[in-house]
């Protein structure tokens, strides 16, 4: 499946490879229609949104357990599994569901993840590389997380990292639009799963799909 998003700044061309689906993951309160997660939904109307049952409550525990069922309900349909776009609050629910079961998950991007100290949930987040490919950008300014707290965890996690610019939360209050910068990651993402045949979460003899993988500490984008 090919999908084209068109931007001031440039056509930027998606091409998501067979048998992958994509899961968006909002923060607290959800995406409202503004944010660039609600803008990439309208313009690829096949992708899926977690649906948290209390946006205004951020429970990691019933927060992963969405996150489970609908990586659940995206491998009916996408049998390598789903890719995940999250952001904030939606970045530790996904991780949680990550360390509890990652059977599913093909991927994810992480976008300004949401700092775990202040809703008490650091324990509960896996210290360990994940056994899929993730990319994580942080904002310089973030109000939520220091970049470099964020890129900390990043580490551990395997993520590749992003250095975004000065972009606050990097939501709806950044100005971003359709955020063309943001569907880029997206896109090296889906490259890197499609090329080293990582579409489930790990093969059967539990290999590791980052063996080769260099983390890039900071790579500006912007």
């Amino acid at each position: 499946m090919t999908s084209r998003l068109l931007s001031h700044a440039a056509d930027i061309e998606l091409e998501v490879p067979p048998g992958l689906g994509i899961l968006t993951v909002p923060g607290l309160h959800g995406s409202g229609p503004e944010h660039w997660q609600s803008r990439w939904e309208r313009r690829f109307p096949d992708w899926q949104r977690v649906e948290q049952r209390d946006w205004s409550r951020p429970s990691l525990h019933l927060w992963a357990e969405r996150v489970g069922d609908a990586v659940a309900r995206v491998r009916r349909v996408a049998p390598r599994g789903a890719v995940l776009v999250a952001h904030s609050f939606g970045c530790l629910a996904t991780l949680r569901q990550a360390a509890n079961d990652p059977d599913g998950i093909a991927g994810a991007v992480l976008v300004a993840p949401a700092d775990p100290d202040k809703f008490g949930v650091a324990p509960l987040l896996p210290t360990f590389r994940l056994p899929f490919p993730t990319l994580l950008a942080a904002s310089r300014n973030d109000p939520w997380m220091a970049q470099r707290t964020a890129f900390t965890w990043g580490t551990l996690w395997g993520s590749e990292l992003h250095d975004a610019g000065s972009l606050g939360h990097i939501n709806a209050d950044s100005g971003l639009g359709r955020w063309p910068e943001g569907l880029g990651l997206l896109g090296t993402l889906l490259q890197r799963i499609d090329a080293r045949g990582a579409g489930r979460a790990h093969d059967k003899h539990g290999t590791a799909w980052e063996a080769g993988l260099e983390v890039i500490p900071t790579v500006p984008y912007i």
